[in-house]
């Protein structure tokens, strides 16, 4: 028969709820649930894990002969615990050596000042072994105080308050922060080592820690009288003390007007064509200025404010997203692709170099463009020179347009082309056809891209002359090859669009 498994497993610090996933399933399958106790047989261990018995399991109470009181035994304190563990590692021996799983509980973790460190001392070498880490008392403590232990290259010393006072206060001196446990009857001289060490001041007390006894407050008001033994002492992180009392100033005091404005892109659809420094700027900002169907891109946040435009406003946009960086917020403007093409970027900085808000800090993050996407789509067509414009002639007349089209067709570059049609523009792209086809070949590669990332991207490859406007809306990009653009069907059926980066000599 084979022989069962030794588990040790940690149950954390008091709450059931801070027992990890593992260590609930493990106790759940055990045959036998082991723990240790005092001669009064509760058990906090075992209180942390009941909800996960399964109510049938064998369980061996391990109690301590001793716990602060003296003994008669020869070998006095610790050769009564050492029989003690001896007894206890040759009951559970048995249960090992018929077949049985045994986990044993470790209030907290099992190796953090811990009794079943020493079952394990005793068993773990003839039987297989594993042991799960649970949540420590400082770890909970830290949480319960809603302070950080230590950051940067601060540095943690964890001492047991059993030290001899000069010993402790010499460590609490020297080390940036501290967690002192077993206070119990030694808690008088771990306040007398923190005065010394000039650290009363910062120590905090902790008992029974995430129960729901919980008691949490400076330590130097604590009434020695009242100290359980599952208490502690804790000095926190210095610097990160530092910085939340800066912190807490800063929220009394009014704004300063320390904000700014990051325009951002958001790349053609959501979010796994964001850039992380976009991410990065989007979960940092109070608040988030655009066109409305841009801003629905970005899921919500209840802790941020939205300020949704149309999206023929640019400039009041703007001059809204940088009145609230005056008075303090950290405004992100999105916009679709990146902000810098045909988009909010010079918006904002056009409106930002009137005096009015000349000092608001304003940055801009690229995004990945919609020409960019579609040519991925179909291959390379962008792989040589190319020209980007917009046939919107919104805010440029036509003839700026046609002069500007016939340029590039002229000077054989692949054209990307953006806002093509619109409910009210409709015959532009026919126009802008006839007049490419002056210059370029009938069977010119065109690429047509709609809504490419989204649920209904759309991609269409035809020949110049087949171009037919109805096939174009505003959500439509059309890419435009220039003379050696190639399209070409591979082996495997798909049609690949290039621009060779060599051009004829």
């Amino acid at each position: 028969m084979a022989a069962g498994r030794l588990w040790g497993v940690g149950v954390g610090p008091g709450d059931p709820e801070l027992v990890t996933v593992k260590a609930a399933r493990l106790i759940g399958a055990a045959e036998v649930i082991a723990y240790h106790c005092a001669r009064h047989g509760r058990s906090n261990a075992r209180r942390c894990a009941a909800p996960y018995l399964r109510g049938d399991q064998i369980e061996e109470q391990l109690v301590y002969p001793i716990t602060v009181e003296t003994t008669d035994h020869p070998g006095g304190y610790r050769g009564a615990l050492d029989d003690f563990y001896a007894e206890a590692a040759a009951r559970l021996a048995a249960h090992l050596d018929a077949g049985r799983d045994v986990v044993v509980l470790a209030e907290g973790d099992p190796f953090f000042y811990g009794s079943y460190m020493h079952l394990h001392e005793r068993l773990a070498h003839r039987y297989r072994t594993e042991v799960v880490a649970g949540v420590t008392s400082m770890a909970a403590a830290a949480a319960a105080l809603g302070r950080p232990l230590v950051e940067r290259d601060e540095v943690l010393t964890v001492l047991p308050g059993t030290l001899a006072p000069e010993q402790l206060a010499r460590r609490l001196a020297d080390t940036d922060a501290a967690a002192v446990l077993k206070l119990g009857r030694t808690f008088t001289a771990v306040r007398d080592a923190a005065e010394t060490a000039g650290v009363l001041d910062r120590l905090h007390y902790v008992e029974r820690v995430s129960s729901d006894a919980q008691r949490a407050e400076p330590l130097a008001s604590v009434d020695p009288a009242s100290v359980p033994y599952f208490s502690l002492a804790l000095l926190p992180s210095p610097l990160a003390a530092s910085t939340m009392d800066r912190e807490a100033v800063a929220q009394r005091q009014p704004s300063t007007g320390h904000g700014e404005v990051v325009v951002v892109g958001l790349g053609p659809a959501g979010r796994p064509w964001l850039t992380p420094e976009v991410q990065e700027a989007l979960a940092g900002a109070s608040d988030l200025v655009g066109y409305g169907p841009y801003l629905d891109r970005v899921p919500p946040n209840a802790r941020q404010r939205r300020h949704p435009s149309d999206n023929r406003v640019e400039a009041e946009r703007a001059a809204y997203a940088l009145d609230l960086a005056h008075a303090g917020a950290r405004v992100a403007v999105v916009s679709s692709g990146d902000p810098g093409v045909f988009a909010m970027a010079s918006a904002v900085l056009e409106v930002a170099c009137e005096p009015r808000w000349k000092d608001v800090p304003v940055r801009v993050l690229p995004g990945l463009t919609a020409a960019q996407a579609v040519a991925s789509r179909v291959g390379a067509p962008l792989g040589h020179d190319y020209c980007v414009l917009s046939l919107s002639d919104r805010l440029k007349p036509w003839d700026v347009i046609a002069s500007r089209l016939a340029s590039a067709a002229a000077a054989d570059l692949v054209l990307a082309i953006y806002n093509p049609a619109s409910r009210s523009r409709t015959w532009q792209v026919a126009a802008a056809r006839d007049l490419l086809l002056e210059h370029r070949a009938p069977d010119t590669p065109v690429v047509l891209g709609r809504d490419v990332g989204g649920a209904g991207e759309r991609i269409t490859v035809l020949r110049l002359a087949e171009l037919d406007p109805s096939l174009v809306d505003m959500r439509t990009l059309l890419l435009v090859g220039s003379s050696q653009t190639r399209l070409v069907e591979r082996g495997d059926g798909n049609r690949v669009v290039f621009t060779p980066r060599r051009y004829p000599a």
